[in-house]
């Protein structure tokens, strides 16, 4: 099964990638790695703000991060020429959590992408992961998460 059929079956449509929003480029790909930049979560209404440990539950902030997953993919469907079942697999995704000093739960809103990769990519979405949290992000986003990438 493609991955784009996979992702119509979660109900998921990659959209268009967004443009880099200062003086740096969505990807960069060296051999058969694709470096994706920082996507930050966004939804209908635009720049998914809160944080966590504060204005924001653990279970929003997944849902969060989903969303940065789900424009990662998008990002590499680019990188890709249009053709995402290029992906080999997801190697490592870093996830910054815009979270109060207090909040410790880090990795249980990066999982809300973790789990999504997995979700829709089977094995080749398992990949190594760093979780950190950020005293602010940009736009004051809850979230933003990096991706490298092997591609054939």
């Amino acid at each position: 099964m493609s991955i784009e059929s996979r992702l119509a079956e979660l109900g998921v449509t990659l959209p268009e990638p967004p443009a880099p929003a200062a003086n740096y480029v969505a990807f960069v790909q060296s051999g058969s790695l694709v470096h994706v930049s920082g996507q930050i979560a966004m939804d209908a209404d635009g720049p998914v703000r809160g944080k966590l440990g504060d204005t924001m539950t653990v279970t929003q902030g997944a849902a969060a991060a989903r969303l940065c997953a789900i424009s990662l993919l998008a990002q590499l469907k680019a990188a890709c020429d249009g053709d995402i079942d290029r992906l080999v697999r997801v190697v490592k995704l870093t996830g910054f959590v815009n979270s109060t000093p207090e909040f410790t739960d880090q990795p249980k809103v990066i999982n809300g992408a973790s789990d999504f990769m997995v979700e829709a990519l089977g094995e080749a979405g398992r990949h190594a992961r760093s979780a950190v949290s950020a005293a602010a992000l940009p736009l004051g986003v809850a979230v933003e998460i990096e991706g490298l990438f092997e591609i054939a």
